[in-house]
């Protein structure tokens, strides 16, 4: 493709400008910067992927509350992610870092506050690549059922898992021009896939539920008795599903102009995917032929039911590869956001091995030691699957649980110390305060929530052992902050540093 001299000349501006804030920030540019406002908006698009979280977690919605919970529940929550995601993104265009919420954390609070965000942020990421990983491999089995009759068993969709899991390592092996292209690939592919999938339940099925039973049927299967409980805990479909938007900030040092892409990229990625994943659901749910059916699937998977009875086999198989691929470019994506957290939280020393997994290969700049670690640990989350029947939606607890609360502790943190932070280009104007207050008080409910069992009674096979990986997480995070706090060095910002000089001579005075 043919480039005008003044459009070279203008992305070379950029990369400069590119270069200079980062150094303003405290590193030097390590990463290729071959990324644009499209492709970094995509790559958060295609980690909250309408045609992942949505569809993974609709049959838990289902018996969690039912149509009612999953049509009301997406139209309450999209609002409130809307609200942490602004917030998240003003800070995002001050500190366009792949650290992401851990550096603005340390700007904005201190060391420890930075510390355990990225924990936090480090869990949501790995618990997000767990979570759409062994979904792909729950879909793929569905698909190969359809096809082969196949009978999926845990020990099977392990196996699945992890080729898929080695897959994803592999094609971040290649560097970011791959990524750019896949990342573009996979936007256009969710919103194509969707439309093709909205349009054949809307047109095709003779038969269309009634709006009653769409907004208003309740359904709990979940054995609890309160219905007020089991409408919350149908809350982790939009909440899972919406998440991961923090993707466009672990891409910002490989971005051009990142101090204002990777703003847009957060808030643009979380309106579409609200907007599409609704229409999306309420055309699933709309072409539900039989309810029953439906929730208990021979396929293990709904949506898959869906499909086969609106559609007729044929068509069903052939929209099920469409998801699929849909799912894999999503989790593709996933991986690289985990290892670029993982590049740089090590790069500032934060993790055991940092010298290990900071390393980037000479010619393709990919952080591959990093990338390893990532899927690794992932695996290893997946594991209670062999004997837990809840296994995936607590492994989505696990990534809601890491992620809520380290997008919010930044915010927290602006909002406290008001005179720390000078907003960058994007910004919310007034409305920052009362948006960061919102979103701060959602994202505490929600940690809490989903730290909660999901399923009465609770035994080994129910239990949700969300806590129990937190818990772990902390507990790790803790034992290395008395450890190998002194290799852990976040660069603080020319702002900071002028603010802390400042604050030195006052405590003199």
């Amino acid at each position: 493709m043919h480039t005008s001299p003044h459009a070279r000349r203008q992305r070379s501006k950029s990369l400069d400008d590119d270069e200079r804030i980062l150094k303003e920030l405290g590193y030097t540019q390590q990463l290729h910067r071959r990324m644009g406002s499209f492709g970094n908006f995509s790559a958060s698009l295609s980690v909250i992927s309408i045609m992942s979280g949505t569809l993974l977690l609709l049959g838990y919605g289902l018996n969690s509350g039912g149509p009612a919970v999953v049509v009301w529940g997406w139209l309450a929550v999209g609002p409130l992610v809307l609200c942490l995601a602004a917030a998240l993104a003003e800070i995002t265009s001050r500190y366009p870092t792949s650290g992401g919420l851990y550096y603005m954390a340390r700007q904005l609070g201190g060391e420890r506050w930075s510390w355990y965000t990225g924990w936090l942020n480090l869990l949501g990421l790995l618990g997000g690549i767990a979570a759409q990983d062994y979904g792909i491999a729950t879909f793929t089995a569905a698909w190969a059922n359809l096809q082969f009759g196949y009978e999926p068993t845990p020990r099977s969709l392990l196996v699945m898992y992890a080729v898929i899991l080695a897959l994803h390592a592999v094609l971040n092996l290649f560097g970011s021009r791959l990524m750019n292209v896949l990342t573009s690939l996979s936007a256009w592919w969710h919103l194509a896939g969707a439309v093709v999938i909205i349009g054949a339940l809307t047109l095709v099925p003779s038969h269309h539920q009634q709006a009653r039973f769409v907004f208003s049927e309740f359904t709990n299967n979940t054995g609890w008795s309160s219905p007020i409980y089991v409408i919350l805990l149908g809350m982790l479909l939009p909440c899972f599903a919406l998440a991961g938007y923090d993707t466009s900030a672990h891409l910002s040092e490989e971005t051009s102009g990142a101090s204002v892409a990777a703003a847009r990229g957060i808030i643009r990625s979380v309106a579409v995917s609200w907007i599409a994943g609704g229409i999306l659901l309420a055309a699933l749910l709309f072409a539900v032929q039989d309810y029953a059916g439906t929730l208990g699937s021979e396929t293990g998977v709904p949506v898959a039911q869906i499909l086969l009875d609106a559609l007729g086999v044929a068509t069903a198989k052939a929209l099920l590869l469409v998801i699929i691929v849909a799912q894999f470019l999503c989790g593709y994506t996933v991986t690289a956001a985990a290892s670029r957290m993982i590049y740089a939280f090590a790069r500032d020393g934060a993790l055991p091995g940092s010298a290990h997994w900071q390393k980037v290969t000479r010619r393709t700049a990919i952080p591959a030691n990093a990338v390893w670690l990532a899927v690794g640990v992932a695996f290893v989350l997946a594991l209670p699957s062999l004997y837990s029947a809840t296994a995936f939606s607590a492994v989505t607890a696990i990534s809601v649980v890491g992620f809520t609360p380290a997008y919010a502790i930044p915010v927290l943190l602006r909002l406290r110390h008001r005179d720390r932070f000078t907003p960058g280009p994007w910004h919310l104007g007034r409305w920052s305060r009362p948006i960061g207050w919102v979103a701060v008080l959602w994202a505490t409910g929600v940690t809490v929530l989903f730290l909660l069992p999901q399923s009465s009674p609770v035994t080994a096979e129910t239990f949700n052992y969300t806590p129990v990986a937190l818990l772990v997480a902390l507990a790790m995070a803790a034992l290395w902050w008395r450890i190998g706090r002194r290799s852990y060095g976040v660069p603080r910002s020319s702002a900071a540093n002028a603010h802390d000089q400042i604050e030195e001579a006052e405590n003199i005075i």
